[in-house]
Formats: C-alpha cells, structure tokens, sequence
C-alpha cells in the first residue's frame, strides 16, 4: 500500500503564492498518474489537477486553470502544486492521490479514479 504525505500548506495573503509537495512511498511510483484535491468542510472533496506518470499531460480544473501548475520528480517519488495568485476562495485542506491503476490517464470523473490518497494540508489564504 502506498503512502503519500503531504507537507507545504500554510497561511498566505491573497496575491500570494504556496508550493505543495507530496512524498509517495513505494516503487512504481513513475507508473502512476497523481492528481490534487481540495475540500471545504461541508463540502464535496473537488479535482484540482492531474499529471500522467511521465509527466508529459496534465489536466486542470477551471478554477487552478492559469495559476496552478503541478509537476512531479520521479526521482524523489515527489508530486509538486505550485500556486499562484492566490485567492481566499481557495482556503482548503489540500490532499494529493494516486490513480488506482497503472498507466492509466485520463480526466477525473469521480473520485474513485483514486485508490489511495493522503492525510491533506491546510492553505489559508487571508484577504
């Protein structure tokens, strides 16, 4: 079972910027599409963004569309969102997860596209 810890979360004023990271144990790790998710409490877990295992496609929700970007360094088992222009609409718990197959991409249509998700990072962004 994999393990994906989350680190990066913080308080930020609105205009500015946060990267995320999450640390994925495990082999295969590069076989793996990941994705990031943001939940409001009282609120459905939403898609933020998604990269394929190479890291060559990406899939973004139109509301990170332009400010966020994800990436990933297979080398260090390590998913990246970096985030930009920061608005208090985006004041969530963070979480990153992996798709549940291998070598499977594809636009997220519900969240059991993700087998295995970590505990989340809270982002606070103040007016």
């Amino acid at each position: 079972q994999v393990q994906l810890v989350e680190s990066g979360g913080g308080l930020v004023q609105a205009g500015g910027s946060l990267r995320l990271s999450c640390a994925a144990s495990g082999r295969s790790f590069s076989s793996y599409g990941m994705g990031w998710f943001r939940q409001v409490p009282g609120k459905e877990r939403e898609f933020g963004a998604a990269i394929s295992g190479s890291g060559g496609s990406t899939y973004y929700s139109d509301s990170v569309k332009g400010r966020f970007t994800i990436s990933r360094d297979n080398a260090k088992n390590t998913v990246y969102l970096q985030m930009n222009s920061l608005k208090p609409e985006d004041t969530a718990g963070y979480y990153c997860a992996r798709y549940t197959s291998a070598g499977v991409f594809r636009r997220p249509t519900s969240l059991a596209d993700f087998g295995s998700w970590g505990q989340g990072t809270q982002v606070t962004v103040s007016s």
